[in-house]
């Protein structure tokens, strides 16, 4: 089929938190005509993935963090409570949260995130550009070709044929594809006599799973594998609705997260460089010393000089201001060496980064700590879980000390995801790696590779216009960013992806010449929404032979290959700050108003060249890089949203005031 039009098209593959946030940045910073296909395989996962999506979370169910963290922009935080207490619709809200006054530092039900997420979907929409659309469609990606003029992407999806299902087959071409498909599954291999045991719960985040936790009699036996926050979440559906049997937490390490104290709200501080951690790498114990060493230190420094931090907090100050330091000391880690420690410690780090709100830990701690409480935390590896004679399950625990076996009525496996994707058995990823357009990330095992802006990598570099988002980059983050921790929900991860894959995408795009064929309409996939969708549209070409080149090294023909803030014309800081409110900005009008004067302050930086062309190509390479110096401002993890807010001058007047 023909893959020109006057309109490009961006095919977002996953359309659960990652997707959605993806597609939100894409309408908003596009300034010429694009069109935006957010696919999703299943319907309850639109705008929620398995995180969020209403039928696998009730009402119980909270953030882990505060509700003032969940906004799905970085540079405007208070977004989410401000939705909740004056634009969410709470007529089917139950008590007590039909009533309830959200704010900043306090629980929010997860289930009401994806109504909030549609929301501010349909507002991107509303405020995008003329010809910037918006087209919801319902399929699975199962195959990815990319072709000189961009990539042609299989989808399969099921349609009903009198009394049968069947599968239809159809190819979307697209200039380039986001892969926002969020976490997989692993099978955890105890559980080959049970998967599917009625008494056996693999997903708790499932409709099916919930229906369980909840049809449970109160005084059933229940084993949850599993320690960490979605097993809290679990254990506390149990508690709240009063259970009073006993509930099994089996940890491999007997990790249990921290509570967060009242008002705390998140902060970076600067700490010293752990130098130690930089020495050339022995060996696991003397390693291990060194890091004790440096952990001891750091926190003596932040109790010491920073007496206002509460000591439940000072593990995660100090791992934040260590993150600019660890790419560096994990350089000097063998590859083997290095997945071992996160294998043997990826639970702990998790633990020292992030905390639990009190509405989920209170209850646990509570049913724990009397001695006839109904929760026991049990420390060891779940070698097998089998059916017993009784119907019920048994579930062999070994730990150094002892064996023992435990005898449910319910197990639930939280959560086992498959970081590896040489073993995650879906068309798209085996189709994906057969074809060389991604390489699993070498160093730690975990997602894939990918550049510095998300560009996935294939054996040979990049292999096409293909960006990840979200959970696919975790162990890049690890070795290029330093972060550690738990990579399943990753809220602050996926704010910063969003807005760099989005901002890369348009600036591939726009630095194509015009178009000037007509549009063809979508081939094979009805949109969601046809009306005022821009389901008619077609994409165009995407950039030629040359374009790597020339969006590559835009910045270093401007201001050369230096600092960028140190070379750069007179203005250009000024340009960045119009550039970074720009895309902070949610109505199409301040971001016109903006754009303007963008334009003006670029043609008023420097000398540029006398020939129009010449001018012309000097204007759009000076948007590039104005373009990235604010996207690294937007994304910089070394300042709160806060502090971003006051630096951009977007800051209300009482967030000025603190």
């Amino acid at each position: 089929m023909s893959r020109t039009g006057t309109r490009p098209r961006v095919l977002i593959v996953g359309a659960g938190l990652a997707g959605t946030a993806t597609a939100i940045r894409l309408l908003c910073f596009a300034r010429r005509p694009l069109e935006v296909v957010l696919l999703e395989r299943r319907a309850d996962y639109r705008s929620a993935g398995v995180a969020y999506h209403r039928d696998g979370n009730p009402w119980d169910h909270v953030f882990n963090i505060q509700a003032g963290r969940m906004s799905v922009f970085r540079e405007d935080v208070l977004d989410f409570v401000r939705w909740a207490n004056h634009e969410a619709d709470r007529s089917g809200w139950p008590v007590p949260w039909a009533g309830f006054r959200f704010v900043e530092q306090g629980p929010a039900p997860r289930r009401i995130f994806q109504d909030y997420l549609v929301d501010r979907l349909a507002e991107a929409r509303r405020e995008a550009r003329p010809g910037v659309v918006l087209v919801e469609a319902d399929g699975e990606a199962v195959d990815l070709e990319v072709r000189a003029a961009g990539v042609d992407v299989t989808v399969e999806r099921s349609s009903v044929r009198g009394a049968g299902r069947s599968r239809e087959t159809t190819v979307l071409s697209a200039d380039h594809v986001v892969l926002a498909t969020g976490l997989e599954l692993r099978e955890p291999p105890f559980a080959s006599e049970v998967r599917t045991h009625g008494s056996f719960v693999r997903n708790p985040y499932s409709a099916a799973g919930i229906r369980k936790l909840v049809d449970l009699p109160a005084g059933a036996t229940v084993a949850i594998v599993g320690s960490v926050l979605s097993a809290y979440d679990s254990a506390g559906l149990l508690l709240r609705q009063g259970h009073t049997g006993r509930i099994h937490l089996i940890s491999r390490t007997g990790t249990l997260f921290r509570t967060y104290p009242d008002g705390h709200e998140h902060g970076v501080i600067r700490l010293p460089c752990p130098k130690t951690l930089l020495e050339p790498y022995r060996d696991r114990t003397e390693f291990l010393a060194r890091v004790r060493a440096e952990w001891d230190a750091a926190c003596t420094t932040v109790r010491r000089e920073h007496p206002d931090i509460d000591p439940v907090v000072v593990a995660e100050r100090v791992v934040k201001a260590w993150e600019p330091h660890l790419p560096e000391a994990v350089e000097r880690i063998p590859t083997a060496e290095l997945r071992g420690l996160l294998d043997e410690f990826g639970t702990a780090l998790a633990a020292l980064r992030v905390g639990v709100l009190e509405y989920t830990m209170a209850v646990i701690e509570r049913a724990m700590h009397p001695a006839e409480g109904p929760v026991e935390l049990v420390v060891g590896k779940v070698e097998r879980v089998r059916p017993a004679e009784s119907g019920r399950l048994v579930v062999s625990v070994a730990s150094p000390e002892r064996e023992r076996a435990i005898e449910a009525d319910l197990v639930v496996s939280n959560f086992g995801r498959e970081s590896d994707y040489t073993r995650v058995d879906r068309p798209l990823w085996r189709n994906v790696l057969r074809r060389g357009l991604a390489v699993p990330h070498e160093r730690t095992g975990r997602g894939l590779e990918v550049d510095a802006r998300g560009v996935l990598l294939g054996p040979g570099g990049e292999c096409g216009p293909v960006s990840a988002v979200g959970v696919l980059r975790e162990g890049d983050e690890m070795v290029r960013n330093g972060r550690t921790g738990a990579f399943t929900f990753n809220l602050a991860a996926i704010k910063n992806h969003s807005i760099a894959v989005a901002a890369h995408v348009v600036e591939r795009l726009e630095l194509e010449p015009e178009r000037e064929t007509e549009p063809e309409p979508a081939p094979g996939i009805p949109p969601r929404n046809p009306a005022g969708s821009g389901a008619g549209t077609m994409a165009g070409s995407v950039a030629g032979t040359g374009f790597g080149t020339m969006a590559g090294n835009a910045a270093g023909h401007v201001v050369g290959d230096g600092n960028l803030e140190e070379a750069a014309p007179g203005g250009f800081q000024d340009a960045v700050n119009l550039e970074a409110r720009r895309m902070a900005s949610r109505g199409r009008t301040e971001r016109e108003s903006l754009d303007f004067q963008l334009d003006a302050c670029i043609r008023a930086m420097g000398e540029r060249p006398t020939r129009p062309m010449d001018a012309a190509r000097y204007d759009r390479l000076m948007r590039v890089a104005v373009n990235r110096a604010a996207v690294e401002r937007l994304t910089d993890v070394s300042v709160t949203p806060r502090q971003l807010r006051r630096q951009l001058g977007i800051a209300a007047a009482d967030e000025q005031e603190e």
